[in-house]
């Protein structure tokens, strides 16, 4: 991928330094803060946070994130582009040491991801996808080199039976009946299913390559949490769209929350 704006290579640098720091962290006991809306956020999700916003700040490009400031909708809607990034995004997963976490950096043009980029600290594995240039994973070295390229073509067949992907409270508490409503929509539709159980935005790394075709959210996300996997999305000719009005989600709304949405492959799309 020769013609990558330069802008992006930023954010590629920026999310292998900071999956570096993610992994230093990883190795020590985590210290867990509670924030107001009951989550909790760790050292490593601040400077995480750090590390990304000092390379994307040096783009002129203003960031939204899950931890930073958030500005009032009067500003941000004057925004004509922006970052929006999870600087480490399934907190939980990293708490509970089970390795399913990730960075997600994504760019937005007038309530569009036209790039999105995940990165998996453990593997030390990058996914991105810009508008119109395709889809690339590749590995990245301790020297934070990247080693080699290697494009993702869109999915030709869908699995048998068709593996919905979704997170590990899928089903519990207080969305259980919508969980019970939505599979059986699911399996009238698609027949049998197996679902994939997993952490954080990694779940695109199984619907990009293939292993997954299906990705259903029920409970909240914030635009951070799923931007950057759009981008990889719908380069693939795929989609994630709200499962209400079936409208593709947009971004930089009023409200950062996103709604219930269901991601698609391009080969269940076509099925």
């Amino acid at each position: 991928m020769t013609s990558l704006n330069e802008i992006y290579h930023t954010a590629i640098t920026a999310s292998i330094a900071a999956s570096k720091k993610i992994l230093e962290i990883y190795q020590e006991k985590a210290e867990i803060t509670i924030k107001n809306d009951g989550s909790p956020v760790t050292q490593a999700d601040l400077a995480s946070s750090n590390i990304i916003f000092s390379h994307l700040s040096k783009t002129g490009i203003p960031v939204m994130g899950e931890e930073r400031e958030e500005q009032s909708f009067d500003i941000r809607k004057q925004w004509k582009s922006h970052w929006c990034v999870d600087p480490l995004d399934g907190t939980k997963m990293f708490i509970l040491k089970n390795d399913e976490f990730a960075v997600n950096i994504a760019h937005v043009e007038n309530g569009i991801a036209i790039f999105g980029l995940i990165a998996d600290p453990v593997k030390k594995k990058i996914i991105l996808g810009v508008k119109n240039e395709g889809v690339y994973t590749f590995a990245f070295a301790d020297s934070a080199e990247i080693s080699r390229w290697k494009k993702i073509e869109s999915a030709k067949k869908t699995n048998n039976p068709i593996v919905v992907a979704c997170s590990r409270g899928f089903g519990k508490k207080s969305n259980g009946q919508k969980v019970f409503g939505y599979q059986e929509t699911l399996q009238n539709t698609y027949g049998n299913i197996n679902f994939l159980k997993m952490g954080s935005a990694l779940k695109f790394f199984e619907l990009a390559e293939g292993r997954a075709d299906i990705y259903v959210r029920l409970g909240p996300t914030m635009e951070w949490d799923i931007a950057a996997g759009q981008a990889i999305m719908e380069e693939l000719s795929g989609s994630i769209s709200a499962i209400e009005t079936s409208e593709t989600l947009k971004y930089n709304k009023e409200s950062l929350f996103n709604p219930p949405f269901v991601a698609k492959t391009q080969a269940v799309l076509l099925k």
